[in-house]
This record gives structure tokens, C-alpha cells and sequence, in this order.
């Protein structure tokens, strides 16, 4: 009986060099690999045995991805649709669902604060919208529609009348103006506040240091060695930073920071010096305003809006303190903090550049136009849908 002559390949150069990409690519799978060589290797004239032989694979293999790319090219070589499993969900089981997972579970008597995929499935089998589900479909059901109802975020009103204009006046200090009017080579911008509660723990075994596939290890029990304050003060546009420890907060060690700042240059000769501080009890009100005026004509207080303190850079530098001074807290006293502390202040002011601010007055519009954007729409969406007869 005669055996059947391989089917001739011929390759245009965009299907070569597809296939060879395909081929030979480091991320192929592995079937889309071998069938991308094998219409390589046909298109060489090479028999279908040779093929199998050189390839590994059954020469029906070889003969079945020739004769497919033959007829369909390219296309031809991904798999073709397969009827599968009847569907054990019904589009209606998946909606209601995705609905459960859209509510929260004290709306529906349920003692939880968040959903989790298993507490869905079971929910969905003690209501009766399912027999049996897993979580993991649950989860690859939620997934269509990015819904985590196990993860929240957190928000808060504008309760500042005047958030606006007192943002709008610090974005254009870190900007190099005030009230319209560029700053002077001899005005200088302050962001100053207070890192408080920052405590000497004395581990009750001493910290490891990392080694070959072991992270640092800190033991969890420890002794408390007392706390302090930490007061900072950042030259915004010369990125340096003068900060003092003290036992708590409050009017009187926020003054001595501010003098510690103010008698020394560039600032004790400067025309303006811009204190930009939020509203917490060191230095809120007119009455600190004046305090401070009184003590240093050519001080300027500027306060953020309420509940905004993120638009006060000397957060940014507390961050780093945190993550590079404070985290692990391994300490044996509040001396070897306030070492710490003043040995980090004298590392950062060598090295550090300007933050880079670029959230400005145009965002900050745009920002606090998003919620009528959002009403307009949706009235726009209610007068568009029709009323029933």
C-alpha cells in the first residue's frame, strides 16, 4: 500500500519569523513550541519521521500539525474550540453572587464586616442559590469584575470651609510663591510637626542581623525603656533639617525648635521665614500666630486645611524616619534614640535632595472638581432613564 507523501509547507518571511520567535522563545508553551518546529522543520522539505525523530514526538503528531498548518497557516496551530462540560452555574447563580459580594453582611444579618470567598460560598449554599461551590470559584467569579469584597479603603469629608484656599496657599509655597507673588532669594519655606510616642524598646534577646536565606529576626518581647517626641523642622527648597527630642509635646518644646531654626542662618537674617504647620494643639490658632510674630518678626505661620496633613512635606521625612531609624524599635534607653536620632539628622542633611512635590494647584482643582463631575453625571444618568407609563 502506497504511504501518502507529506504535505509541502511554504513560508511567506512574516510566517518564519513568527514561528521562529515561537520556537524559540523562553516563554513558549511548550505544545506551541513543539508545533511551531515541526511546520519549521516541514517547511525545510524534511520528512514527517525525520521530524518525529529529531522532535521526540509520534509521527501522527508530525502529520496532524502539517497537514493542519497546510490548510490554515498560522491560525491553524492553536487548539480548536472544544464543546467541554456542560455548565454546572447557571448565569443567574454567578449574578446573584456577584450581588451578594456587592453587599455588606450586616445588611443581611450576616455577623461579619467583611465577605471572604469561603464565607460567600457558604453563604451561597445556605441561601439555596447553589448546592455546592467552592471558593475558588467564587473567587474566579468575582475576578470578571475586579470585585475584592475583602479589601476597604478608607475616606473622610472636607470639613475645612477654607480647604482650598489654605491648600492652595502651601502648594504655592513649595512652588516658590505667596499670594501670587514669587518668593525672594531671601524667603525660605519651613514644613515643621511633631513624631510623637517614639519608644525605646529593649528586646529581651538580641536582634540577629540577616544572613543566606534568613531575614533579620527581632524578638517580639520586649522591655519598654520609656518614650519621647521627636520635633523636626525641613528647609523645604534646601532639604535640611533641624530636629530636637523632648520629653512630650506641646507650645513650649515647639518654640524651642522654632528658635533653634530662627537663630541661626540663613533664617535669623532672612526677610520671610514660611512655618508651614498643621492644626494640631502645638500650633493652632490666631493665638500661636502671634506667639510667633512676637518672637520672630519675620516669621509667617501658614497652616494646612483640616485633616490634611499629607500636604505637609515633613511627613515625607518622618516616613523615612520610621522605616530607616525607628523600624525594627531596638533600643536599650531613650539616650541611644536620641543618638540615633541626631546621628540621622546629620547623615540625611550630607546626602539629601529636595522632595520632589508635584502634586500642584491645577491637581488640587481638578481634585476637588471629581465629586460634582460625578453628581452631574449621575443626575444625567437618572434624566436619562425612561419613566414606566
Amino acid at each position: 500500500m502506497p504511504v501518502p507523501a507529506a504535505r509541502p509547507i511554504t513560508l511567506t518571511a512574516a510566517e518564519r519569523q513568527r514561528l521562529k520567535k515561537a520556537a524559540y522563545g523562553h516563554k513558549t508553551p511548550h505544545q506551541a513550541r513543539v508545533r511551531s518546529q515541526i511546520a519549521l522543520m516541514a517547511s525545510l522539505g524534511r520528512s514527517n519521521a525525520r521530524i518525529a525523530a529529531e522532535l521526540g514526538v509520534h509521527v501522527d503528531t508530525v502529520r496532524t500539525w502539517r497537514g493542519r498548518f497546510a490548510d490554515g497557516g498560522l491560525p491553524a496551530l492553536a487548539d480548536r474550540k472544544r464543546g467541554g462540560r456542560p455548565a454546572r452555574f447557571n448565569p443567574l447563580q454567578i449574578a446573584e453572587a456577584k450581588a451578594l459580594a456587592c453587599q455588606l453582611p450586616a445588611e443581611t444579618r450576616v455577623p461579619l464586616a467583611r465577605w471572604s470567598c469561603p464565607e460567600l460560598a457558604a453563604e451561597l449554599t445556605a441561601r439555596g442559590v447553589t448546592d455546592t461551590v467552592s471558593a475558588s470559584t467564587v473567587r474566579r467569579w468575582l475576578r470578571q469584575d475586579a470585585l475584592k469584597p475583602w479589601q476597604h479603603q478608607s475616606w473622610i469629608f472636607i470639613r475645612d470651609p477654607d480647604f482650598r484656599a489654605k491648600a492652595q496657599r502651601v502648594l504655592g509655597l513649595y512652588a516658590r510663591t505667596y499670594e501670587g507673588e514669587p518668593l525672594g532669594a531671601d524667603e525660605y519655606v519651613i514644613s515643621s510637626d511633631e513624631k510623637t510616642s517614639i519608644q525605646a524598646r529593649c528586646r529581651c534577646h538580641p536582634t540577629l542581623a540577616p544572613g543566606r536565606a534568613r531575614a533579620m529576626r527581632v524578638n517580639h518581647a520586649y522591655g519598654r525603656g520609656g518614650a519621647l517626641a521627636y520635633l523636626a523642622a525641613y528647609d523645604v527648597h534646601r532639604a535640611k533639617v533641624f530636629g530636637r527630642c523632648e520629653a512630650t509635646t506641646g507650645i513650649t518644646p515647639f518654640m524651642a525648635l522654632v528658635e533653634q531654626v530662627m537663630t541661626t542662618e540663613p533664617y535669623a537674617s532672612a526677610r520671610r521665614v514660611f512655618w508651614i504647620v498643621d492644626n494640631g494643639s502645638s500650633h493652632r490658632g490666631k493665638k500661636t500666630i502671634d506667639r510667633l510674630t512676637k518672637a520672630f518678626p519675620n516669621a509667617v505661620m501658614v497652616h494646612t486645611p483640616v485633616h490634611a496633613s499629607r500636604t505637609n512635606q515633613i511627613e515625607i521625612f518622618f516616613s523615612i524616619v520610621q522605616r530607616k531609624v525607628v523600624s525594627p524599635n531596638d533600643f536599650t534607653d531613650l539616650t541611644q534614640v536620641r543618638d540615633r536620632l541626631r546621628a540621622f539628622e546629620d547623615r540625611y542633611n550630607t546626602a539629601a535632595q529636595p522632595f520632589q512635590w508635584r502634586f500642584t494647584t491645577s491637581d488640587l482643582d481638578d481634585l476637588l472638581a471629581r465629586p460634582d463631575r460625578h453628581t452631574t453625571a449621575d443626575r444625567h444618568q437618572e434624566s436619562s432613564i425612561p419613566l414606566a407609563a
